[in-house]
């Protein structure tokens, strides 16, 4: 009976047998994805704006009430006038993203790939971005005229840049020791670029698709408002002439949405082509 006491009081003495603590590591990453995380905050802009107009805080001919906006889109609707502004107005985005895109692209490959392509369009290109884009207009106009290949023409200008920019850089960037394993390993130029190349260079393309289709946007606010008889930026040129806050706000808000939506596919793409990288936003 006494060993089983002097047994059991040994080890129940303090600091016996005691299994250290393990600190649980800090979290720092921001956790997991909020569904539809984008619109909250379009979403809280929204509800502001609706209480101040209920309230009577904000002067209805600088800022219109929401329900304002709506009542005024749907008339523009109805007469047929918003539907063949916006349907022009993509056309002239889509042509000219898609030709600022394929120019990008290429570019950016023949210079990241080749010394002599570097030589050569490197420099052009750097040069042609400390051009304010928007100031080649007048002289677009006196080469193309003022139809609709001037504006296509800036567009595309503006969209290439970004895209070449961001992709060039990420074929800069591929590690030097991916290029001696391939050559190691002797696979053809073919191989290299579809399996080393283009992988390496996606994260820095999907940056410049973002920033090409959001300027292809902005550029196309500016140039609807110069010798355009069509199209949502002429719709709210109009409307600033005859103080038409309400159809102003109306074309800023259907730019506002082309522009969430368009980013948020391009996000949704990269999001499913780069699913392989395990990043901080994932």
């Amino acid at each position: 009976m006494t060993a089983v006491t002097t047994t059991t009081t040994a080890v129940a003495a303090p600091g016996a047998g005691k299994v250290p603590q393990v600190r649980r590591p800090r979290r720092l990453s921001p956790g997991r994805r909020l569904p539809a995380a984008r619109l909250i905050g379009p979403l809280v802009l929204l509800a502001l704006w609706t209480a101040a107009s209920a309230a009577g805080a904000l002067d209805t001919g600088a800022i219109p009430a929401p329900w304002t906006v709506v009542r005024t889109a749907g008339h523009l609707w109805t007469d047929g006038t918003l539907p063949a502004d916006v349907l022009t107005s993509l056309r002239r985005a889509g042509y000219g993203f898609a030709i600022g895109l394929a120019a990008g692209v290429l570019l950016a490959l023949a210079a990241g790939l080749s010394r002599a392509g570097e030589a050569l369009i490197d420099g052009t290109v750097q040069f042609n971005r400390a051009i304010p884009t928007l100031g080649l207009i007048p002289l677009f106009i006196l080469w193309l005229g003022i139809g609709e290949t001037f504006k296509v023409a800036i567009i595309a200008i503006v969209v290439y840049i970004p895209i070449y920019l961001n992709t060039h850089a990420a074929l800069s960037g591929i590690d030097g020791r991916y290029v001696e394993l391939a050559e190691v390993q002797g696979l053809s130029r073919l191989t290299f670029v579809r399996q080393v190349v283009i992988p390496g260079a996606l994260p820095g393309f999907f940056v410049g698709l973002r920033l090409g289709v959001t300027s292809s946007w902005l550029a196309l606010v500016v140039l609807e408002q110069i010798n355009a008889t069509s199209g949502l930026g002429y719709m709210m040129f109009q409307a600033q002439n005859y103080g038409q806050t309400d159809v102003i706000l109306v074309g800023l808000l259907i730019y506002g949405v082309f522009g969430l939506v368009s980013d948020s596919v391009v996000r949704l793409v990269e999001r499913r082509v780069l699913s392989w990288r395990r990043t901080l936003s994932s």
